[in-house]
């Protein structure tokens, strides 16, 4: 282990066993050892990263491809299911999974039952859109932290529509956010997760809340680092106190400029973020493009107790290297991640994880079927090694 890694306090639900110094060739990579997180024994340190895949109903409920979307990727240690709202008003695009009513927990049952079929285990990502979303899609006008329009367009069922302003979320809503948070959690644990990641990330609501490009408030959720950081611990609070923290994930992103962010004080925010989360001692925490030579990540990786998952700093937009970011999953291990995720090489693999033990060629991936276009194409027709497509029946 690294000088940092050492260093930091230890916590029984960090995942634990030595990544080894080096990379290694083959089966010895630190990345196919097992794990330990909270509760759960994991077969390897590589996450399957959430991605968004619109094959969800216009309800909100899971299709039943979906299982087997999923079924057929679950060697990997852990998956965490694509972006869920908690909530009608959170929804963001076309076809996007929900867990606020009966009929989403039941079609995320199908898709939980599937993968611990396959012999996998998953979390599911919480996301609010916040201003994200469109009045087409949600049948709700998209509220943020402040009146600040998202630039641009965005899909909705009928094509691509320019952003509405969003309105200022009242202090009623916002209490009635962090409960929906918490409702959805218990939701995600009867349907059969494992646990939640809650979404402070990639421009959605709760990291508009953490900016203050998309914050502007006066109140107690704006203006100071301590105000910005408000709603996203109390959102995290309240799922701990719902589901227990060993279920718990958190997801961030200093710095990235997804869905139009900017933030200029992220050396402020994060580590005073880190330290409020740290005390709610949830299993691990997920760092988006995390790059470990950058002096963030250091940062944080000492601010953090609990487990570090680390998703690399991959090329975006292009294409994945030859490896599928493997290289760069064991560097982020030598510095100290105990588990990393990645994205687009799941996508494109189900059997990545054999993939990568053996140093198989990976399919290539078809960008013109990521997102809006449904169906199995691009989805659950990836074959398998030795396989056609749909290795695993679900």
């Amino acid at each position: 282990m690294s000088t940092d890694t050492a260093a930091r306090p230890s916590r029984s639900t960090k995942a634990t066993g030595a990544t080894g110094a080096t990379a290694s060739a083959g089966a010895d990579s630190p990345l196919f050892r097992p794990a330990r997180l909270g509760t759960l024994r994991l077969a390897n340190r590589l996450v399957m990263a959430p991605m968004t895949r619109n094959r969800a109903g216009a309800d909100g409920v899971p299709d039943p491809i979906m299982a087997t979307y999923y079924a057929q990727r679950a060697s990997a240690g852990l998956i965490v299911a694509e972006a869920t709202t908690p909530n009608a008003v959170g929804a963001t695009y076309p076809n996007i999974p929900a867990i606020h009513d009966e009929a989403q927990v039941a079609g995320w049952r199908r898709v939980t039952d599937a993968v611990r079929s396959a012999g996998g285990q998953m979390f599911l990502q919480l996301q609010h859109g916040g201003r994200v979303g469109h009045p087409e899609t949600s049948g709700h006008h998209p509220v943020a932290p402040s009146p600040v329009p998202m630039p641009g367009t965005i899909v909705t069922p009928s094509g691509h529509r320019e952003n509405v302003v969003p309105r200022e979320m009242t202090e009623q809503e916002i209490r009635d956010t962090v409960a929906d948070f918490a409702a959805a959690a218990r939701r995600a644990v009867t349907a059969g997760f494992a646990g939640v990641e809650v979404h402070a990330a990639n421009g959605y609501l709760l990291h508009q809340f953490l900016s203050r490009g998309t914050n502007h408030r006066t109140d107690g959720y704006g203006g100071s680092v301590a105000n910005r950081i408000r709603l996203t611990v109390e959102v995290v609070r309240a799922v701990v106190e719902a589901i227990g923290a060993d279920r718990v994930g958190v997801r961030i992103a200093p710095g990235v400029t997804a869905n139009a962010m900017a933030e200029d004080d992220v050396d402020e925010v994060y580590p005073a973020l880190l330290h409020a989360l740290d005390g709610l001692r949830p299993a691990y925490l997920h760092v988006v493009f995390a790059d470990p030579d950058q002096p963030l990540f250091r940062t944080l990786r000492n601010a953090w107790s609990g487990s570090l998952i680390a998703n690399p700093a991959l090329p975006w937009p292009g294409p994945l290297p030859a490896d599928g970011g493997r290289a760069a999953a064991e560097r982020l291990l030598e510095a100290g991640a105990d588990l990393v995720s990645l994205g687009r090489a799941f996508l494109a693999n189900p059997d990545l994880v054999a993939r990568l033990r053996t140093g198989a060629p990976l399919n290539p991936i078809r960008d013109s079927h990521l997102m809006y276009v449904g169906g199995e194409t691009g989805y659950t027709d990836y074959p398998a090694l030795g396989r056609g497509p749909s290795a695993a029946d679900h």
